[in-house]
């Protein structure tokens, strides 16, 4: 319906948690009245009042105006019934809770006290919404619109059309996002959605560095944040968000795409969830938290005194040895760097021979990779000798490919893949994991700037040296790789030939 988004007037948004608080927030801000529902009257109240409160705080910041601020509230509207009929409403935003026998039921209600111009929307973060429409009269009339918390600052929504959903009601209820302030992408209704789905790049492999003894958790999450440039680590945020829901969503998108190998969740998360580690909101996670504060292990200490050491493959590093006081000797303990070698086949130098990952350029972390048959003195000294830089050093066990450089390659893999299948545009994936993740760059766009070739070689390399089909790579990625195009393309289709969508 042409222009539905520029002439919608009033929303019902039921639910009244932190999404829906949220959603009502926005919605009432961008000049929407905003009718709030809830099987439970006593909470509609409370969030008017929440709301309100909202907008007095934004005055006070000198983000809104008292005048608008005061408009914004009159506009919120409490309702007794979720199902109150109504003569014109525009959209419904369901928030309630993630059960899908709750929300069939709603929705069934609601198409009959709605009038049938109505849109009707879910915000949920994992059912499939063509099933939640599969028990309404006309599940055309259905969508998906999943905001992530909190509403007003996380500036994206997905808008997700299921497999009966009417073609216009997409575009329009974009149009409405960014009326709201937000960013809208199209996701595809598979386990997931699109951000979730992307995010299992990050949070898998992780999982799978510290089930092999590679790296502890923290030690993961240091090298994501200073090394990649990531906000926080997986770890860190499988804590924020709690273990609680990641798990589920771990194994929800893992079966639902029919136990694809890149999607393989951890053993790990099963145990933990068991026994109710599910992070910030216990006070217990992959960290403790004393009111609220995480407790993170102290940094590696030197144990030794600096050795001698002598760099194979990095003046940067060798200055910066060479500036902090640290003797360069060719007899001294060998740092490999990039690594191109493998220590563990160094012959007589192996035992003096250890890896630096050069990802990231030194300049907050530096992490030194250690193999079985490194001498510990040697691998001591090393430690000392690289902290004297002032840098805090991470400690992990060697591997085929480094700790920074397998989380990148699993992010950018499984995105590719979600471009191979469709399932998204290419700037749809990256806008996505920018906002919904807070990723310094999207996937697409970081496997351009690392270089498809490079990612694919670390893939393969993965791949041939453990055997693991999780590494196998996306055909988006290695066909891109092979041609020298970007990531980011879409490139050239069947489609674009005969002139079909």
């Amino acid at each position: 319906m042409e222009h539905w988004a520029e002439r919608a007037t009033t929303v019902r948004v039921v639910g009244t948690g932190i999404m829906g608080r949220g959603i009502a927030q926005v919605a009432a801000a961008a000049g929407l009245t905003v009718e709030l529902a809830d099987a439970r009257p006593d909470a509609v109240e409370a969030a008017v009042a929440h709301v309100g409160g909202m907008f007095d705080k934004l005055v006070a910041k000198g983000r809104m105006s008292a005048d608008d601020a005061a408009a914004a509230r009159a506009r919120l509207v409490p309702l007794d019934d979720p199902l109150a009929p109504a003569e014109r409403l525009d959209l419904v935003v369901e928030a309630v809770r993630e059960e899908l026998a709750t929300k069939r039921q709603l929705f069934q209600g609601l198409e009959k006290a709605c009038p049938e111009t109505t849109v009707l929307a879910t915000n949920t973060s994992s059912l499939s919404v063509t099933g939640i429409g599969a028990g309404m009269s006309d599940p055309s009339r259905l969508v998906g619109l999943h905001f992530f918390n909190p509403v007003p600052l996380m500036k994206l929504a997905e808008v997700i059309p299921g497999t009966r959903t009417a073609a216009w009601i997409p575009d329009a209820l974009t149009d409405l996002v960014r009326r709201f302030g937000h960013t809208p992408v199209r996701a595809p209704d598979t386990p997931g959605f699109l951000v979730n789905h992307a995010g299992r790049g990050l949070s898998t492999e992780a999982l799978q560095i510290v089930a092999e003894g590679t790296a502890r958790p923290v030690d993961v999450d240091r090298i994501a944040r200073d090394v990649l440039g990531l906000k926080m680590g997986p770890f860190e945020l499988m804590d924020l968000t709690g273990l609680d829901v990641s798990h589920p969503v771990l194994e929800t998108i893992w079966e639902g795409f029919h136990y694809d190998e890149r999607l393989r969740p951890s053993y790990l998360t099963r145990a933990r969830y068991d026994a109710g580690l599910f992070g910030r909101k216990v006070g217990e996670g992959w960290y403790r938290y004393v009111d609220g504060v995480k407790e993170e292990p102290a940094e590696a200490a030197p144990m030794a005194e600096p050795a001698p050491v002598w760099v194979k493959g990095s003046e940067r590093l060798r200055t910066m040895l060479r500036d902090a006081g640290i003797e360069l000797s060719l007899s001294g303990v060998l740092l490999d760097v990039p690594g191109d070698s493998d220590p563990v086949n160094a012959g007589r130098d192996a035992a003096r021979t250890l890896r630096v990952d050069p990802t990231g350029g030194f300049e907050k972390r530096i992490v030194l990779a250690v193999h079985p048959g490194a001498s510990r003195d040697a691998a001591r000294g090393a430690l000392a000798a690289l902290s004297a830089t002032g840098r805090p050093v991470t400690v992990v066990a060697d591997a085929p490919v480094s700790v920074a450089r397998r989380l990148r390659a699993s992010v950018v893999n499984v995105s590719c893949e979600i471009a191979q299948r469709r399932l998204a545009s290419p700037g749809d994936i990256d806008t996505a994991v920018r906002l919904g993740l807070g990723y310094p760059r999207g996937p697409l766009e970081w496997g351009d700037e690392a270089g498809a070739a490079s990612v694919a070689s670390d893939l393969r390399t993965l791949h041939e040296r453990t055997g693991d089909p999780r590494y196998r790579a996306s055909r988006w990625l290695t066909d891109r790789a092979a041609l020298g195009l970007p990531l980011t393309e879409r490139g050239t289709s069947p489609q674009d030939v005969i002139g079909a969508r």
